[in-house]
C-alpha cells in the first residue's frame, strides 16, 4: 500500500509520517519512507543524522530514468522520459520484497527502527530561479509509477506542505491520503482544499487530528471535517522530546497515541487496492503533461510512450531487470 501524509506546514505531518512508518515496521512489515517535502526533515525524525542521509533521488533523475526505462521500445531515451511517463512492456519494475535493484540499493538506507528511507533532496541554492521543486518530486512519481507493491508492503510518503502537491499527478499515486490537521481554523483550511481537489479523482482521504488537548478540540475537528475525522493524537510529551532531539522509541509513546497509530494502519489495510484506477490516472496525467509542456520540452509526441497492452498489477505483469 502507498500512503501520503499531507497537511499545513507545522501540522505535524512529518512527525506522523515517521511515527506511522516506525509503527508499521514494528509489526513486521516491509516499509519504505520517502521524504518528498521541500523541507527535508523525515530522516531526522526517523533517527538519522543529517550526514547519514541516502543519496537524493531528485539529483539523480537521469540515472533513475535510464534504469526504469529498461528496453521499453516506446521510450527513445532517458531524456525523453518525464515524471509522468508510465511503465510499459520492457520497463523495469520495482518490488519492495526484492530491494537489490539499483534504485532501492542506491537511494535508500535503513533507519534505526526498521523503515528504509528515500529522499528527494533539498531545494538547493543552485536551483533558485532555474528549477521548481516539482522537478525533484518527479523522481518520487516515477518511483511510484514503476513500483509493484504487495500485501504487507508499505510506502509512506511525507508530502510537501499545503495543497502544493496538486501541481503534479503525484497526489493520485496513493491508495490512501491522511491529512494531518491541528484543531484550528488554519489547520482545517488545507483539508477543504484537498477534499475538493481529491474528490474529482477518487482519492480516498481521512483526517488525523493532531496536538489535541481535550474533548473540545475533538469536537471542533468533528464539526469541521465530519466523518472524515478518523482518529486524534493527543498532545505528547514523548513526541515533543523526540522533536527536541532526545532519545525516543515507540515504547515511549503514550498508550492512546499508540492506539491511534494502530487505527491508522487498520484504515489503510481496509482500503481497496485499485490497480485499474491507478493505471488509468497514470495515463491521464501523462497525456495532460505531454500536451501542456512535455512534448515541447522533449521534441517528441509523448503520447506514444503509452503502451495500450500494459496492465498494472502484481499478478498481471512480468518484472524485467
Amino acid at each position: 500500500m502507498r500512503v501520503a501524509f499531507v497537511g499545513k506546514g507545522g501540522s505535524g505531518k512529518t512527525t506522523l509520517s515517521a511515527l506511522f512508518a516506525r509503527y508499521t515496521a514494528s509489526r513486521g512489515s516491509s516499509v519504505v519512507a520517502v521524504d518528498a517535502d521541500i523541507n527535508q526533515h523525515l530522516g531526522m525524525v526517523l533517527g538519522l543524522d543529517e550526514s547519514a542521509l541516502p543519496r537524493p533521488m531528485g539529483s539523480h533523475l537521469a540515472e533513475i530514468k535510464e534504469y526504469l526505462r529498461g528496453d521499453n521500445p516506446r521510450i527513445s531515451s532517458a531524456s525523453a522520459m518525464v515524471k509522468t511517463t508510465p511503465p510499459g512492456r520492457g520497463s523495469r519494475l520495482l518490488r519492495l520484497d526484492e530491494q537489490d535493484d539499483p534504485i532501492h540499493a542506491g537511494f535508500s538506507i535503513p533507519t534505526p527502527e526498521g523503515p528504509r528511507l528515500m529522499v528527494t533532496g533539498p531545494f538547493s541554492e543552485d536551483d533558485l530561479g532555474v528549477a521548481c521543486y516539482h522537478s525533484k518530486v518527479g523522481a518520487v512519481e516515477l518511483y511510484l509509477n514503476h513500483l509493484v507493491d504487495g500485501t504487507g508492503e508499505y510506502v509512506v510518503v511525507d508530502m510537501t506542505a499545503g495543497a502544493d502537491s496538486f501541481a503534479s499527478g503525484l497526489f493520485t499515486r496513493f491508495d490512501m491520503t491522511f491529512l494531518v490537521a491541528e484543531p484550528t481554523r488554519q489547520g482545517v483550511s488545507v483539508y477543504r482544499q484537498y477534499r475538493d481537489y481529491a474528490a474529482d479523482y477518487e482519492v480516498p482521504i481521512a483526517v488525523i487530528g493532531n496536538k489535541v488537548h481535550g474533548p473540545d478540540d475533538v469536537a471542533f475537528l468533528r464539526e469541521q471535517v465530519g466523518d472524515d475525522l478518523l482518529v486524534c493524537l493527543e498532545h505528547s510529551a514523548a513526541i515533543r522530546a523526540m522533536e527536541q532531539g532526545r532519545p525516543f522509541t515507540l515504547g515511549d509513546l503514550e498508550p492512546a497515541n499508540t492506539a491511534a497509530l494502530a487505527t491508522i494502519l487498520e484504515r489503510l489495510d481496509a482500503q481497496e487496492k485499485n490497480w485499474d484506477r491507478f493505471g488509468h490516472q497514470a495515463v491521464l496525467f501523462h497525456l495532460r503533461n505531454a500536451e501542456a509542456w512535455a512534448n515541447r520540452a522533449t521534441g517528441e509526441d509523448l503520447a506514444a510512450q503509452i503502451d495500450p497492452d500494459f496492465v498494472f498489477g502484481p499478478t498481471r505483469v512480468s518484472l524485467s531487470r
